[in-house]
């Protein structure tokens, strides 16, 4: 099984990047950035965890990532394709119902 990760998340891991050199150090960002990838690739594991949103979208589950970080991703026979990842308490519904 295959993890891919969207644009959008890939951005949402840019930009939590930048937050985090900016409030703590470049290091910092590097590690917690880097646990969360390694998290979200062992997704393939056991791809059907998490909280399920159809009412979000159809198929999109919510994990917790070290009480900070919800990962949103959509697991199929051959892929986790990995939607999101939310720092922070932002409003992770929200982001799904507005257009890129």
């Amino acid at each position: 099984m295959q993890v891919i990760f969207t644009p959008r998340a890939l951005q949402h891991i840019e930009n939590l990047h930048a937050y985090l050199t900016d409030q703590a150090s470049e290091l910092t960002a590097d590690r917690y950035v880097g646990r969360i990838v390694a998290y979200c690739q062992r997704l393939d594991v056991f791809p059907l965890r998490g909280t399920r949103r159809d009412d979000i979208i159809p198929g999109l589950r919510i994990i917790g990532f070290e009480h900070r970080v919800n990962i949103a991703f959509i697991a199929t026979a051959e892929t986790v394709l990995i939607e999101g990842v939310f720092y922070g308490g932002q409003d992770y519904e929200a982001s799904f119902r507005e257009p890129e």
